[in-house]
């Protein structure tokens, strides 16, 4: 894969996307110039193929695969891990390919942070070199699609001491026995990678699981509210054998877990901003075309204060994410720094969508008009990879010297 933009997409297309006018403060221009081309033609790309199908995709909970093989000869996948980057890129550009995905729509960047950032992301931290070389060029071009398989029907947060699913030993192979929830692409994708506890010594590893194996079942999860599009499933495993060949064989504690974690934390406070501004864009566009007491809704001052809010909102977002990512980029980023990127960031996109569908009154409401979709999207985003109330207990902990962890 190569810092360039899809073929389709033209020179003249992508310099009509080249700036991002929501960037209010224009942190874009810190990225180098291969960095921001890249991006103008991932932004033109989404722009044309991409958010004509979210609305209807989203009303009718279905992933819009017919998106996947553009998606793919984007610049957006394999980009930290060795054996299928060809360049050298930034985290800050990565988290600027997670806003960029989430401005169109929330569900398409999920999928991409699953595909690209948990799935790939637990075969490059803890798989060996030989599994990294096997199974990271076919994610990255799209040949297979991953989801990773940690969240528990009876643990989430606390995942760490929580886990139920058990590995036994067997021979050369592993039996693989308990539940999954929430997780997103397993409805459709190739493998799953499932974090399990070993029988032995309780220790957490993890498993390169093809979801054709024998007593692997996936079930999508109905009657979603929010992420309506990302596949999100119910994954049973009943005695499910699994080669040693196929266990990710440099993780060996909940700490290898923990890692991939880190890397994609940030990626989702991005994400959220991404959402506020989606929502942000919607509503100043309606609000120059809306006409209310003869004259556009945007010429009154309480739809300006909303307006003005909101780029208060994104602008500081953006700061602060822009600031974790450098520190990833210098190796000084610790767990606390990105808790604290995605904490906030997820808690202003909250304001600023709901901001956004109050500029628009009755007409937020309505998918046609897009806030709506970004409206609801953003309760999944403010909850995932972390709640507000476990990040802030890591900054807590970091900043008093004291945990309040149960």
């Amino acid at each position: 894969m190569t810092l360039t933009s899809d073929p389709a997409a033209t020179a003249s297309d992508a310099a009509a996307f080249s700036t991002l006018r929501s960037d209010f403060y224009g942190f874009e221009d810190l990225l180098p110039e291969h960095e921001k081309t890249a991006l103008a033609g991932l932004r033109s790309y989404l722009e044309a193929e991409v958010k004509p199908v979210v609305n209807g995709a989203w009303e009718k909970a279905e992933f819009p695969r017919e998106i996947l093989p553009g998606l793919h000869r984007q610049p957006v996948f394999g980009m930290q891990w060795d054996e299928t980057k060809t360049f050298e890129n930034s985290a800050v550009y990565r988290g600027w390919v997670a806003l960029e995905l989430a401005r169109v729509d929330a569900s398409v960047a999920t999928y991409v942070g699953v595909q690209n950032g948990l799935a790939m992301g637990a075969i490059g931290v803890a798989g060996s070199p030989e599994q990294r070389a096997e199974w990271l060029p076919k994610l990255a071009s799209g040949e297979l699609i991953g989801a990773f398989g940690l969240t528990e029907p009876l643990s989430g947060s606390d995942s760490a001491q929580g886990l139920r699913t058990v590995a036994r030993r067997d021979g050369d192979d592993w039996i693989l026995d308990g539940a999954k929830r929430w997780i997103g692409n397993a409805t459709f994708s190739d493998v799953t990678v499932i974090w399990a506890r070993k029988a032995d010594d309780g220790q957490v590893t993890g498993f390169i699981v093809p979801n054709d194996t024998p007593g692997f079942t996936a079930t999508k999860i109905e009657n979603k509210q929010s992420l309506r599009i990302v596949q999100n499933a119910d994954i049973v495993l009943e005695g499910v054998r699994v080669p040693e060949r196929l266990r990710l064989q440099n993780a060996n504690t909940f700490r290898d877990t923990a890692a991939v974690l880190r890397l994609t934390r940030a990626e989702v406070a991005w994400a959220a901003v991404g959402n506020s501004i989606g929502a942000y864009e919607a509503a100043l566009k309606y609000a120059t075309e809306r006409q209310q007491f003869g004259k556009p809704i945007a010429a009154h001052q309480l739809v300006q204060d909303l307006l003005a809010k909101s780029i208060g909102n994104i602008t500081a977002s953006i700061a602060m994410v822009t600031r974790v990512s450098q520190m990833l980029d210098h190796g000084t980023q610790r767990d606390e720094h990105a808790a604290l990127a995605k904490a906030y960031a997820t808690a202003r996109m909250r304001e600023t969508v709901a901001w956004a569908r109050e500029a628009m009154g009755g007409n937020g409401i309505v998918l046609d008009y897009d806030v709506a979709r970004h409206f609801a999207d953003a309760e999944a985003l403010y909850s995932y990879e972390g709640t507000r109330e476990m990040n802030t207990l890591i900054v807590g902990k970091a900043i008093t010297g004291q945990s309040a962890f149960v």
